[in-house]
């Protein structure tokens, strides 16, 4: 339990550390097209990223430091979902929340509202019920129905989630965070139940579908996630994206792959459960819009970040 819970919150450090660098990256280059095409540049006529300003927003050195911490916090976060009930290795991967606000008021120069520190109080609180409450994590095995169903449902999402927020545009970074995150769940529950792993089968492995879920999931989550950072608030895409890959693998493991909480302390694990959603809420609803602070590089300002 305790290997598992120490793997979980380095995972969170570097999924939180490469968020930001990512969105450093994603909007260095957002703002570098718009002043060589006139303001337009890289945007669909929905006001939302087109494909190639994503594109040259993963090429930038900030994006790709924070994508090898991403590959960092997927290794060390599968580990996790195998030590771990999945309503607690999530929930603390999903305090990368914490890591993110944090260096987000040095590297974006944002100003955080009283209400998403509070909000951010409230999870940590909520992952301390968690850590306390969770009892031993259940089987790592499911019908191969299941994994079918998983792959399916994976795709559906990804896919259908990428148009929906193409045709969002600007107002999509919400949509596409949530959509992200529920990608990266579907990421982790299929790590749980993936076959050929203990002992590896490499033949096991690659027939499962639950493999292909994970790398639909993990990249599709990648690059809805990308756009909700080009877009909106890198807080409130990454709270959004937090309760998409906590609700739903919480729900999963529990209710089909055996997870449990400590004799008697079910209610304080659904309670921290609870408030680690709508805490994650929180932060997402009080950080739409980003507060910047005037911050100086060689004496020139850096210029403030708008939404789109």
């Amino acid at each position: 339990m305790i290997i598992g819970i120490v793997t979980a919150v380095a995972a969170s450090v570097c999924y939180g550390t490469g968020s930001v660098l990512q969105a450093v990256g994603a909007r260095r280059a957002a703002r570098e097209e718009a002043a060589a095409s006139g303001g337009r540049a890289g945007a669909t006529e929905h006001g939302g990223p087109s494909l190639a300003s994503t594109a040259k927003a993963a090429v930038t050195w900030e994006f790709i430091v924070g994508t090898v911490l991403d590959f960092v916090g997927f290794g060390l976060g599968a580990l996790a979902a195998r030590l771990l009930p999945l309503f607690l290795s999530q929930t603390i991967i999903s305090a990368n929340l914490v890591i993110t606000a944090l260096l987000s008021i040095k590297l974006l120069g944002l100003r955080l509202k009283r209400l998403e520190w509070m909000s951010i109080a409230v999870l940590c609180s909520a992952l301390v019920l968690l850590a306390t409450a969770a009892g031993p994590e259940g089987g790592h095995h499911a019908a191969r129905a299941f994994h079918w169903w998983l792959l399916g449902a994976t795709v559906v999402l990804i896919a259908g989630g990428s148009l929906l927020v193409r045709r969002m545009g600007s107002s999509g970074a919400i949509v596409a965070g949530l959509l992200s995150g529920l990608g990266f769940g579907g990421l982790g529950v299929g790590i749980r139940i993936l076959d050929g792993v203990d002992p590896f089968d490499l033949v096991a492995l690659v027939s499962d579908p639950a493999l292909y879920a994970v790398l639909v999931g993990g990249i599709g989550g990648m690059y809805l996630h990308t756009v909700a950072l080009q877009i909106g608030s890198v807080n409130g895409a990454t709270a959004a994206l937090v309760v998409g890959e906590t609700v739903i693998p919480g729900a999963v493991g529990v209710l089909w792959l055996g997870d449990t909480s400590k004799d008697g302390l079910g209610w304080l694990a659904a309670a921290g459960f609870l408030l680690a959603v709508v805490s994650a809420v929180g932060v997402a609803y009080f950080g739409q819009e980003e507060t910047h602070t005037a911050h100086t590089d060689d004496n020139h300002p850096e210029p403030a970040l708008h939404r789109g």
